[in-house]
């Protein structure tokens, strides 16, 4: 707005500059003479001078309001541009053209971007593959060994003092105290399921040469057998680079690792396909959900999902509304068989 006032301002002053230097040399009277000529010089009753100065300040306003507007309608279509290129979803935005230079800026801009997209995607593809290749035995070895000492240990103990529980509760005809009983062995059940929970958590999280598709399948199928909600899930073949497939892995254990933990969820919905070109990772829940604005959803540890997900070059969209449920989306974009062929004989 200051920027339109002073525009106008500006026009009107060089307007009335340049309309007072005309008539000066079109009059051809003495100086002292061609400013009285501006007040004795009247046309429809109304003197020269009010003529002069309403027509420019009309002609330098609508000059500033109309270039202003120009500037935005300007502005707002480079940046829908812009935004295009930086969409992983639209590769059919509308390319408005601009002037020649401007349109070879823009165009060197999305080249960049495009390359630097591929680059990442490459980059992350290699270390995720180096750092397999250097740390993934000593990981496997050292979460199978947590999981079995807790398995011998924690789990065995919680099983037993469970089946105490249940034992001395129905030998115990007293209500007085087998209602405390009760609620002892609702807590060791719970705390049983969580042992569960964390079992499988603790599990390798490499795919072992199996396909995103058959690995999630044998998480959710094996995570199913050990809750006591509702898991569903729809998983069909997608093809994706090995960084890709293992960022996306890991993103599904922390997801659900998190609905477990957190949401008091008793229906899970679990989504893996590929719609136009674009890999689609989703889990959905009915659980407590979370508001952004109360800075909850920290606790559910998803921004290292949204990390991993910009590292493989895709988008993650997070919906949570209390008390109905959060869901967690992951799209990025699928390769062709060809292309993941020839990442491989790269890497390789």
């Amino acid at each position: 707005m200051k920027a339109v006032i002073g525009r106008g301002l500006f026009l009107s002053f060089l307007f009335t500059s340049i309309a007072a230097i005309y008539i000066y040399f079109l009059l051809d009277l003495p100086l002292d003479e061609s400013w009285f000529a501006f007040y004795e010089l009247q046309f429809a009753d109304v003197p020269l001078g009010w003529w002069i100065l309403n027509t420019t300040l009309l002609l330098g306003w609508g000059i500033a309001i109309w270039t202003n507007f120009l500037g935005r309608t300007k502005e707002k279509a480079i940046e829908q541009r812009l935004s295009g290129l930086i969409d992983t979803e639209k590769d059919d935005y509308p390319k408005e053209k601009f002037t020649p230079r401007m349109d070879r800026a823009i165009d060197t801009v999305s080249t960049v971007i495009h390359t630097q997209r591929k680059s990442l995607q490459r980059i992350t593809d290699e270390r995720a593959e180096a750092q397999d290749q250097l740390i993934q035995e000593r990981i496997v070895q050292e979460r199978q060994r947590l999981a079995r000492e807790l398995h011998d240990s924690v789990s065995q103990q919680l099983f037993a003092a469970s089946m105490l529980l249940s034992a001395i509760t129905e030998s115990n005809d007293n209500t007085e105290t087998q209602r405390p009983l009760l609620q002892v062995e609702r807590m060791v059940q719970q705390a049983q399921l969580e042992m569960r929970a964390l079992l499988l958590h603790l599990r390798p999280a490499a795919l072992n040469n199996k396909s995103l598709a058959e690995g999630l399948e044998e998480l959710l199928v094996e995570l199913r057998e050990k809750v006591l909600f509702d898991i569903r899930f729809r998983l069909e073949e997608v093809t994706l680079s090995k960084g890709a497939e293992d960022h996306l892995f890991r993103i599904a254990q922390e997801t659900l690792s998190n609905t477990l933990r957190h949401a008091q969820a008793t229906e899970v919905d679990v989504l893996f396909v590929e719609r136009d070109g674009l890999a689609i990772f989703r889990v959905q829940d009915n659980g407590v959900g979370f508001k952004d604005s109360d800075g909850k959803g920290g606790s559910y540890g998803l921004q290292n999902v949204k990390e991993r997900a910009i590292e493989i070059g895709g988008t993650c969209k997070i919906v949570s509304i209390p008390s109905q449920g959060t869901i967690v989306e992951v799209k990025l974009p699928a390769r062709k068989g060809e292309e993941v062929n020839d990442q491989d004989l790269i890497s390789g």
